[in-house]
């Protein structure tokens, strides 16, 4: 309770003196007792505690809040523009095909080997989920891109890909571990 009341007076104060507020999370994060390291400590209590929510819920929004993304009526007809169905085969088809290909290369020319219990249909459904270049793609964009029109039709090209890109992954990824996921033994554990 104490952190909770001084992280958020901090963020007031720090907020206030114009100094960007993220800084915050920075500074408490130094200032939360990490005492052994194990499992009884604060630091690692907080750490877990907050891992879900911040993984799937904070991060997720915050990237998506500064993207600045304008999503008007009628912006599904923008997906069938040439620089949209780019993006969108780029990321989905692309990046599936790219990390597939090579790969497939590494392993044949010796390079490294797939763990004994990964089989290649693992390798194309995690593959998949390549696609999901969120947060890069839109800085690529800005880079890109004057136009703002373009711009905005980029970032909405590019939030369809990462979706479809994420939830043909997963499922990929369910039916083919099935109800027997491989399992890392021995020198398979990274």
């Amino acid at each position: 309770l104490f952190y909770l009341v001084s992280g958020i007076a901090l963020w007031y104060f720090i907020h206030e003196s114009g100094i960007h507020s993220t800084i915050t999370g920075v500074i408490l994060a130094f200032l939360v007792p990490f005492d052994k390291g194990d499992d009884s400590s604060l630091s690692y209590k907080l750490q877990h505690g907050l891992h879900y929510i911040v993984a799937f819920g904070v991060l997720p929004l915050f990237a998506l809040a500064n993207t600045n993304l304008k999503i008007d009526t009628g912006w599904y007809a923008t997906l069938l523009h040439p620089n949209s169905l780019g993006i969108i085969m780029g990321l989905v088809l692309g990046k599936f095909l790219g990390i597939s290909a090579f790969s497939f290369l590494a392993v044949k020319m010796n390079l490294c080997s797939l763990p004994a219990s990964f089989r290649w249909k693992h390798l194309f459904a995690v593959s998949i989920l390549g696609g999901i270049g969120f947060t890069m793609s839109m800085f690529m964009t800005l880079l890109a891109f004057q136009d703002a029109s373009l711009i905005d039709q980029s970032k909405i090209a590019i939030l369809v890909a990462s979706l479809v890109a994420g939830l043909t992954g997963y499922v990929s990824l369910r039916l083919s571990l099935g109800s027997d996921p491989p399992q890392l033994t021995g020198d398979d554990q990274w």
